[in-house]
């Protein structure tokens, strides 16, 4: 390390090193050591300065709240590792478009990262949610359909508003699924219980169990029984989308809780990124999502044995990863092959999301490429 330290003193060498003055580094931003108002290679080279006159056992002349904003990895460490990071986001703004010091550090090591050029895909992004930092990133802003990825938004909404023991009858409902959906074949007159719809829905990615969840839930808020399917519906996905923009969904609409293609309903890879964050913080959800199988048995009697549709958790499928904690599946035409996972890796854990690939084992691959390159 000493030696990166000296190669990049040497870089800097025509730049005048600034002293460190206490009283105006008060309050100072991340990344702007002297406190000019500008992140760039002379804060780099006070960081350098004082990982040396550190490493060399001198006093130093940084204060605390400088050896803090100059720590931008949060490792506890103010040292060349920081110095690197300080000079690559002024190399990084001369050339792009204006992002925060704390937005580059975030996705420092994405923009690091060798690009995936197979399997392909429409978007995709992985993040430690220990770190916080965003290791691979394609397209993520991207406009993109939403398919079954969708139902953690409709399980989210449904478990805000409702306890999980809270006992539903399944309805007429089930005539609004759209034909050759996906199912977990609820007939009208079931009853049970709401967790136990939920794990039909992302289990076996439900359509159905995901209208019976929206329309019960809406008329449950609402407080109206008598309301109709369809305003049901249309309600729910109002609900839906209010509780989108709550947890940080910036660029979606939603139109119906399954993730039915609808022109009028998108997504991003950004946004997807922050519903599973939020999904997976709901114990009920990270669960249910974390099984492969599950025997269920309603309250009206009948007995349901679901597997879960994400390959990653089936120990007999080419595509099983011990590292696998969950999450949802997702295809429909114009979203293409879609997959969120949660993984952990080393006691750290991630979550990847791959939107658009052309082929059903393809999201495997390109996953599990992701968590082997990137962690």
């Amino acid at each position: 390390m000493k030696k990166f330290c000296s190669f990049l003193l040497g870089l800097l060498l025509a730049i005048p090193v600034f002293p460190a003055i206490g009283a105006s580094a008060d309050g100072i931003a991340a990344g702007d050591i002297n406190s000019d108002g500008k992140v760039d290679a002379v804060d780099a080279s006070c960081v350098l300065t004082y990982y040396s006159e550190q490493s060399t056992g001198k006093n130093t002349t940084f204060t605390a709240e400088q050896v803090s904003a100059a720590d931008l990895n949060n490792d506890g460490r103010t040292d060349a590792n920081d110095a690197t990071m300080i000079l690559a986001y002024y190399a990084y703004i001369s050339t792009h478009e204006h992002i925060s010091v704390s937005g580059f550090v975030q996705c420092y090591p994405a923009l690091n990262a060798a690009h995936i050029e197979s399997p392909y895909c429409k978007a995709a992004v992985l993040k430690c949610l220990d770190s916080k930092q965003i290791m691979y990133m394609d397209n993520i802003d991207d406009k993109t359909a939403p398919a079954s990825l969708t139902k953690l938004l409709t399980a989210s909404v449904a478990l805000n508003y409702l306890d999980k023991n809270t006992l539903i009858t399944v309805g007429t409902e089930l005539e609004l699924v759209q034909p050759y959906s996906s199912l977990c074949l609820i007939q009208q007159g079931h009853r049970l219980k709401l967790y136990d719809l939920l794990t039909g829905m992302l289990m076996a990615s439900g359509n159905d169990a995901a209208y019976t969840v929206a329309v019960n839930t809406a008329r449950a808020v609402k407080g109206d029984a008598s309301m109709s399917d369809e305003d049901a519906v249309t309600y729910f996905t109002g609900l839906m989308n209010d509780y989108a923009a709550k947890i940080g969904m910036k660029n979606s609409h939603f139109v119906n809780p399954e993730g039915w293609d609808d022109d009028s309903q998108y997504t991003t890879v950004s946004d997807l990124l922050t519903l599973a964050e939020y999904a997976y913080s709901v114990p009920e959800i990270r669960e249910i999502t974390g099984v492969q199988s599950k025997n269920v048995t309603f309250d009206s009697g009948e007995i349901a044995d679901w597997v879960n549709s994400n390959c990653l958790l089936d120990t007999e499928s080419d595509y099983y990863m011990a590292e696998a904690k969950g999450m949802k599946t997702g295809t429909t035409l114009a979203a293409g092959n879609c997959l969120i996972g949660v993984f952990s890796v080393k006691g750290k854990t991630y979550i990847s999301v791959v939107v658009g690939c052309n082929e059903h084992e393809e999201r495997y691959e390109l996953t599990k490429k992701l968590i082997q390159s990137c962690t």
